[in-house]
């Protein structure tokens, strides 16, 4: 059985950033509360902006939050933060795609699969573990559903 689950150093990081951009709005608010030492646009603007910048960091945090298991003919997804749970067999699956793009000299891949009942999952190299295992296995259970790309 293949397991999928999120690297606990992706995590660590963007929680590490969400307590640094928590400590800096805390900081904002309390400088407005307390000194006042700089304009009132400054406070509006600034603890806006962090606010925007930590909630869209932790719908990024619990969206990616997820398990996946493959093997014995099926794909088990289970999203922890929605109660969520379905087993699909290797046979649902309508397509699969794995996207690779080189940037600074690096290689992120992500891997897309779309399910008979309207569902797909996304899962990335950076972000998750044994991804290279998930692509051998729909390689070797699925190579007809594999989306083939064009060359230009």
């Amino acid at each position: 059985m293949i397991s999928i689950k999120p690297k606990g150093s992706t995590y660590f990081s963007l929680g590490l950033i969400v307590v640094i951009l928590l400590a800096g709005l805390i900081m904002i608010l309390r400088d407005f509360a307390y000194k006042g030492s700089f304009g009132l646009w400054f406070y509006l603007i600034s603890a806006t902006l962090i606010t925007l910048v930590l909630l869209m960091l932790l719908v990024k945090m619990m969206a990616g939050f997820r398990f996946i298991t493959a093997g014995r003919d099926q794909i088990i997804v289970k999203l922890p933060l929605r109660g969520y749970q379905k087993a699909y067999p290797v046979s649902s699956i309508l397509a699969w795609e794995e996207e690779v793009v080189v940037a600074n000299k690096r290689e992120f891949k992500q891997l897309t699969i779309a399910f008979s009942d309207k569902q797909s999952i996304s899962i990335s190299n950076h972000e998750h573990e044994s991804y290279t295992e998930l692509v051998k296995y729909l390689h070797k259970k699925a190579p007809k559903q594999q989306v083939k790309k064009k060359k230009a």
